[in-house]
């Protein structure tokens, strides 16, 4: 099931508000029941053996569907037991999730043609195609190209950018996040320097599937994507997972993939237009899509294999109110063999990303084990394939094991960098929910103080698993790691969190490091265990900020009969 933010904009108004139990008819006060909660048992040699592990090329990048989910899904079971937790899913530590691999191979290059126009760009140097379509071959045969600025429909927000334009059988050129991505502030159509999902390449290419378009080409350009090229050829070269769509599938291309900025600009311009020009416009309100007067074409064959992964569940039953449930978060998966290293290392161990996260849901629940039962259960979700799109975390809250309206709210982990301790957390999404006074609790108590997101145009909050969480009405907290280490301040902070970018994040070099400093990741986690203890003995029901996107979906949960 899609949600769009149309939807949740255009029905804010109208719905009432989420309301403690026994206070119907009443809005939240800003005052919430915070327990302050002692500080928990946690136990560092857990994170580093199951990180080593999880990480070791025994696991082979942990791609779903492979050898190495076989053993990650028995590891977590293995661990889970022995914390002292029950499985989550009835009698079961799993559950399924329905998917399909598809392998692109014997790529033709990508062919730009017209009056004049002959131009050739090498996949995986130049570009990077995929297709979301089970079948053994895609071709793009003679599309015109229509430069479609950054690709959004958003009727709330009074902005088309294909409006006007029949794109059935052509191929959308678009460009990476929103058009006021490049704002000092966050204000604006778009939230100003803040992403928002329309600036998401998850949304580009369902909406270039909505409109009825052949394919959709995203421009990549660095500082707005927010990772350069090489974490671009890695992560869409090789086996792509996706949902199985069956019966009712979305409309969907037939090709999604990005382009070079480069090779985008040589395109553009051998059509006779300015890129420059085209981008500004593209930023402006009225913007009205380009067409090129060129055509695009390729052919790939497709190795396809559908196969069932698996989310791992594990939970500590609450004591007094244990149908009322606290969420815990963390992708289990990474991205299998990848394009090698110049030593020739080809898995991608995924060590930070997220071995790390998925061994912090074990240690947080042999913590809270050994604490004894809080007053409502606490749920840790291993999920799969987020590297895939938040596949598992989509597929679990499409089909909750526990009702998302008797869930109060939750934390996500994705990718300790292990940096050492801060005098700070990153919040990134920060004012989007009444949880940030959980968090202001915590943090006073940990001596620490939150920081917004750096980086607000990465639009990280939309790019990890509490995301599936959040578009269906949960509120969910994503905290990072502090860039104001006790060690070298926010130079230091900047520069190990710059150099992890550039050389190993979604790359082979991801690796566990023996000599790492793990107290500041003991520091976040005793953090993560302090908020979810907080919500789990809490009587409140945090919701989402008046004026959030997400607002209007958990108000419209909690107003039902029964709901939260």
């Amino acid at each position: 099931m899609r949600i769009r933010l149309a939807f949740a904009a255009a029905t804010l108004m109208s719905l009432s508000a989420c309301q403690m139990p026994g206070e119907a008819g009443e809005e939240p006060t800003a005052s919430l029941d915070i327990p302050e909660v002692e500080d928990g048992d946690l136990n560092e040699a857990t994170m580093v053996d199951i990180t080593r592990e999880l990480s070791s090329d025994a696991f082979e990048g942990r791609m779903p569907g492979t050898v190495g989910e076989e053993k990650t899904v028995a590891l977590l079971i293995e661990r889970f037991k022995a914390a002292g937790l029950q499985p989550g899913n009835g009698d079961s530590w799993v559950q399924k999730v329905p998917l399909v691999e598809i392998t692109g191979r014997d790529y033709a290059p990508l062919t730009i043609a017209g009056d004049g126009v002959d131009l050739s760009f090498d996949f995986a140097e130049d570009w990077v195609g995929v297709t979301y379509r089970e079948e053994a071959q895609s071709s793009l045969e003679d599309s015109e190209l229509v430069f479609v600025g950054y690709g959004i429909n958003a009727p709330e927000r009074e902005w088309n950018d294909y409006e006007g334009v029949d794109m059935a059988g052509k191929t959308a050129v678009i460009l990476v996040n929103d058009p006021d991505w490049e704002s000092d502030g966050l204000e604006g159509t778009f939230n100003g320097r803040a992403m928002t999902y329309y600036g998401r390449w998850t949304y580009k290419f369902e909406e270039a599937g909505e409109q009825g378009a052949a394919a959709a080409l995203v421009v990549h350009d660095t500082e707005p994507a927010s990772y350069g090229w090489n974490v671009v050829e890695s992560s869409w070269s090789g086996p792509q997972a996706y949902p199985q769509y069956g019966a009712n599938a979305p409309p969907r291309t037939q090709m999604n993939g990005w382009v070079q900025n480069q090779v985008a600009r040589q395109i553009v311009e051998a059509a006779g237009q300015d890129f420059d020009a085209l981008v500004a416009a593209a930023k402006q309100p009225g913007f009205k899509p380009v067409p090129l007067g060129i055509t695009a074409s390729t052919a790939f064959s497709n190795d396809v294999r559908k196969f069932e992964s698996q989310n791992v569940i594990a939970m500590l039953e609450g004591a007094e109110r244990p149908d009322e449930y606290v969420m815990h978060t963390a992708h289990w998966d990474h991205l299998g063999r990848c394009t090698p290293a110049d030593d020739g290392d080809d898995i991608c161990n995924g060590a930070v990303d997220n071995a790390t996260g998925t061994a912090a849901l074990v240690a947080l629940g042999e913590a809270h084990a050994k604490a004894g039962a809080p007053d409502r259960s606490l749920v840790f979700l291993a999920v799969t394939a987020e590297e895939s799109g938040l596949l598992g975390a989509h597929y679990y809250a499409q089909n909750p094991v526990f009702p998302l309206d008797q869930t109060v709210g939750g934390i996500n982990m994705d990718a300790f960098l292990v940096a050492g301790p801060s005098n700070d957390v990153t919040v990134v999404g920060p004012g989007k929910s009444q949880l940030d006074q959980f968090l202001d609790a915590a943090l006073k108590a940990d001596g620490r103080v939150a920081t917004p997101n750096p980086e607000p145009q990465a639009g990280y909050y939309y790019r990890s698993d509490h995301f599936a969480f959040a578009k269906l009405g949960v509120p969910m907290l994503y905290i990072d790691g502090g860039e104001d280490l006790k060690d070298g301040g926010r130079t230091a902070g900047k520069a190990i969190a710059d150099e992890y970018r550039a050389n190993r994040y979604h790359g082979p070099k991801d690796e566990f490091d023996e000599n790492w400093d793990w107290s500041g990741v003991m520091q976040d986690l005793q953090l993560y265990y302090r908020l979810g203890r907080m919500m789990a003995n809490s009587t409140s029901w945090p919701n989402w900020n008046e004026g959030d996107e997400f607002r209007a979906v958990r108000d419209e949960a909690c107003a039902a009969e029964g709901g939260c």
